[in-house]
């Protein structure tokens, strides 16, 4: 997952100031591993709050303004008819892929890097308005990413007219095209702003259950950890997971869409329902909640590999799915006494 954030960070990189992608992606993963090693857990939180107002500004003022341009929402509906007749059909792709659609959405809870802004709460009685703010910046960033596709396909219909004819580069030919270079600028600066947010917050999931729960609590035992030692190995391995997602990313260039969907529903169907299970259902079990990691671990891969192009649904859904059959049923064929 954090491999697909720094390609984008290097094409996104590459495409504006048309540098070479390999330094690109150095540069992208050294800005994340700086700031992050100098300070934390802190410099991400306030690292996140100003790369959510550029994303807001990224994802709210250049669909607006795309809009303007093409003169409305009808015009917009009939240039999209005359380049792609199905452009606004949900249907267009099959009924597996509206699903897929509609369902992505249930990877949320299995995401580590979402997880741990809710676990970071100073006080777990702001949760439940913590928990809808953040669901409706979901929906008008989404919303915007989507209608940014949209008016991608109206006003630069030929894959060709876009940088390396990437169609990933969509958003910055549009940034290029309605804004001067301060604004185009900021909005790079917006793109940039989700990839390290998810991406930092991602290396420091990774050395905290290292440092903490596997150093920690597996290793040493009872023996402990002083604080010093825990932070220069977080330190370490946050370095070290860094470089390791580099080489990953430079090995594997591909669509950075379809990479961070497929980490996302891996993710999502192997730890959504155990946590979702694990919080509300006190018949859970432990060898259920074992049963339904493994299963939405397996399913996601499996229909991935062979599943998904014959149904066209995203592996997600079925991945979940089962991962939540599998924990009902084990958990309730457990014993009772079993915690």
């Amino acid at each position: 997952y954090v491999a697909a954030q720094l390609n984008a960070g290097a094409k996104t990189l590459s495409a504006a100031v048309g540098w070479n992608l390999g330094l690109c992606l150095a540069l992208s993963a050294l800005l994340i591993l700086v700031y992050m090693v100098l300070g934390g857990y802190v410099a991400v939180a306030w690292n996140d709050v100003v790369r959510a107002v550029l994303m807001l500004l990224g994802l709210v003022a250049l669909p607006l303004f795309g809009l303007v341009r093409v003169g409305g929402l009808a015009p917009l509906q009939e240039m999209l008819a005359a380049v792609h007749p199905a452009a606004m059909d949900p249907f267009a792709l099959g009924l597996g892929a509206f699903i897929g659609f509609v369902g992505i959405g249930l990877g949320s809870p299995g995401q580590p890097h979402i997880l741990v802004r809710y676990m970071s709460i100073d006080d777990p009685r702001n949760l439940p308005a913590v928990a809808v703010v953040g669901t409706a910046w979901n929906v008008i960033l989404g919303a915007g990413a989507v209608a940014v596709g949209l008016l991608g396909r109206a006003l630069v219909p030929r894959l060709e007219d876009l940088p390396n004819a990437d169609p990933e580069m969509v958003y910055l030919a549009l940034a290029s095209d309605l804004f001067g270079p301060v604004l185009f600028g900021l909005l790079v600066g917006g793109v940039f702003a989700a990839i390290l947010s998810t991406a930092d917050s991602q290396l420091l999931v990774v050395a905290s259950t290292f440092a903490r729960d596997i150093y920690e609590k597996v290793v040493r035992g009872e023996s402990g950890v002083d604080e010093a030692t825990k932070l220069r190995l977080g330190r370490l391995v946050v370095v070290i997971s860094g470089i390791a997602a580099m080489a990953l990313a430079w090995a594997a260039q591909d669509l950075v869409f379809w990479l961070v969907l497929f980490a996302w529903g891996g993710l999502g169907a192997s730890l959504g329902p155990a946590l979702v299970f694990s919080l509300f259902w006190k018949g859970a079990t432990r060898n259920g909640i074992a049963a339904g990691m493994v299963t939405g671990t397996v399913v996601t891969i499996a229909w991935r590999l062979w599943l998904r192009e014959p149904t066209g649904l995203y592996e997600l859904v079925p991945g979940f799915a089962l991962a939540t059959v599998a924990i009902v049923l084990v958990s309730l064929a457990g014993s009772r006494n079993e915690k």
